[in-house]
């Protein structure tokens, strides 16, 4: 097949072009600085020669929009923001102008899109939307309102030949340099992964692998389309979390973080206590409806996973920082 990956230079990017490449398709690219044989520049905002590599592809995956791991300043949120309704409004064009329209189009999403919740997990069926939570910062309804812009402009772009499927993924777990697992691992050995602000919170995550297997899932199942969660359908508290981290890591002792001790770190490390803070209890309920079976659906299984894969050096470092996707 011929896949056409818009923002494919992340993290989440990465993983997919390496395993879809070793199975043998063929991968685009397309970066707003194109380094590597296959790709193709684009600024994520308007139609140029790009579009003629989505002409005649069979899969569009697009994961372009600004790292969330940043500062949330007012300027930060506003490029999250564009950064991924241009694309995808874009490339919603590009593919209602194609004379051989893809016959699908993967357009990455989130489960932030859901609510603050500790009581019950969130299926596609049944999970509550969020931005309207008591007691939670008032911006953290912005990033509901970026996952939801996101999510619309796919449904409103008119290609009617083009099966569309939003995923709302969790955080991908890869022993690659740079993503969100290589972050916790650093503060896990340095005695710096414990709870942080109780732990109460959940975490929802999937393995790399098993997310490729899913997005394989996808593009063969051709009853599927809509918002689909792609995460591993035992989300767990914090606290227990980094537990299991810390046990694949062998390190004995992880010093638990107060709220503004959270805050002093994402400071530092140029983040923002949401993804943190966020109680995410994320279930793959359309997956499993239909068949899919997980590889890794429990974390302490998945860390020792990519503990062993870290410590091996198989993985090919991103170059990237943490982040989901990239323009």
């Amino acid at each position: 097949m011929k896949i056409v990956v818009p923002g494919g230079t992340g993290q989440v990017g990465t993983v997919l072009r390496r395993a879809l490449t070793a199975a043998g398709h063929e991968v685009v690219v397309l970066s707003r600085h194109p380094r590597r044989p296959g790709d193709l520049a684009w600024d994520g905002r308007t139609r140029g020669p790009w579009t003629d590599a989505v002409d005649g592809s069979d899969v569009v995956i697009n994961l372009a929009g600004r790292s969330v791991s940043c500062r949330y300043t007012p300027a930060n949120l506003r490029e999250m923001m564009d950064s991924r309704v241009d694309s995808a409004r874009v490339v919603g064009e590009a593919i209602a102008g194609a004379a051989r329209p893809p016959r699908l189009w993967l357009q990455m999403s989130t489960a932030t899109i859901y609510a603050h919740r500790f009581d019950a997990p969130h299926d596609e069926a049944t999970g509550i939307l969020g931005g309207t939570e008591p007691d939670v910062p008032d911006y953290w309804s912005y990033s509901v309102d970026i996952a939801r812009n996101w999510e619309r402009e796919q449904e409103a772009a008119d290609t009617p030949h083009t099966r569309k499927v939003a995923l709302r993924a969790a955080m991908v777990m890869s022993p690659d340099r740079g993503g969100v697992f290589d972050v916790l691992s650093k503060l896990t050995r340095v005695g710096l992964g414990g709870p942080v602000a109780g732990g109460a919170q959940y975490v929802s995550w999937i393995h790399d692998r098993d997310f490729v297997r899913a997005v394989g899932f996808l593009i063969d199942r051709e009853d599927l389309a809509g918002p689909v969660n792609l995460a591993a359908p035992a989300p767990l508290p914090h606290r227990a979390f980094m537990r299991a981290l810390r046990e694949a890591w062998g390190v004995p002792v992880g010093l638990p973080a107060t709220r503004p001790m959270a805050a002093l770190g994402a400071f530092a490390l140029r983040s923002d206590t949401e993804l943190l803070l966020k109680s995410r209890r994320v279930v793959p309920g359309r997956l499993l409806e239909a068949g899919f079976a997980f590889d890794r659906p429990a974390w302490r299984e998945a860390a020792t996973d990519l503990v062993r894969r870290r410590r091996g050096g198989a993985e090919i470092p991103s170059g990237e920082g943490p982040g989901a996707a990239r323009t």
